[in-house]
């Protein structure tokens, strides 16, 4: 983005929101220290190298969330937006959670050899082993209608309060979400894009990415509707999981506290 070369902390951000019916609800889950066993020998080394991790016990969710009070069987639904290593590293912690994602993300994981799998960002051994028979698929379990800025918009849970939407690009089969909180509306976009300037500025990441990601057109298109979106509704939050600036001032200390 025009930046000068340095290293930064890039960090790997999940979402915890509470509904009134359904409870804990996790978009993503972020690192965790499995991240060092599923990529401790070739080809996953590979993954290591090209991506430094560093991740504490005590960073990782499940131990915010009991610092929180809230206890991994508490969690039972978890939206999955795409199946890169840094979003989906906490899975194995919750066994009570439903997963939804979309069923393209899905496909690829399936498909992928585990040999190659690391060259798209996808670690085989960070997925429970009973995934798919907790899985539901969004596009086939949700009412769908289009938005004039997002395109396919799929009601969750049939109440509007998680409107899930694809932002393909980055990765195949990627999606956001958008929420009405009680303070605010808030889209958690995942990796459409890594820093918020992308849709304020369109300000696009150094060309090599092409070579990891899905599909570079339509993370361009992606980005071009988030802008758009921005523009019509300027006070509402746009989050990239990795955009620290995106979402600093709402954080808390306290996870069970409403700051959005």
């Amino acid at each position: 983005m025009g930046d000068p070369k340095q290293e930064i902390a890039f960090r790997a951000m999940f979402g915890l929101i509470r509904h009134p019916e359904k409870g804990w609800i996790l978009f993503d889950t972020g690192y965790t220290r499995r991240f060092y066993d599923a990529t401790r020998f070739f080809p996953n080394k590979l993954y290591a190298l090209i991506t430094r991790v560093f991740i504490r016990e005590e960073e990782e969710l499940k131990s915010q969330l009991l610092r929180a009070g809230i206890r991994p069987e508490d969690i039972r639904h978890i939206i999955v937006s795409h199946f890169h290593a840094d979003h989906i590293g906490g899975l194995k912690d919750f066994s009570n959670a439903r997963f939804y994602c979309s069923e393209s993300a899905w496909n690829q994981v399936k498909r992928i050899s585990s040999r190659f799998a690391f060259s798209k960002g996808i670690l085989h051994h960070l997925i429970p082993e009973d995934f798919e028979k907790r899985v539901v698929f969004v596009e086939q379990a949700a009412a769908c209608r289009q938005d004039e800025w997002l395109g396919s918009l799929y009601d969750l849970f049939g109440d509007e309060s998680i409107l899930v939407f694809p932002v393909p690009g980055h990765a195949a089969g990627q999606v956001g979400i958008k929420l009405q909180t009680e303070k605010n509306t808030c889209l958690l976009v995942a990796d459409a894009c890594w820093d918020r300037r992308s849709f304020q500025q369109l300000a696009l990441p150094h060309p090599v990415v092409k070579l990891f990601f899905d599909s570079w057109a339509d993370y361009k298109e992606g980005i071009l509707r988030l802008r758009k979106y921005h523009q019509a509704f300027p006070a509402h939050l746009i989050i990239p999981s990795h955009c620290y600036s995106s979402y600093e001032h709402i954080l808390s200390p306290d996870l069970s506290r409403d700051v959005v």
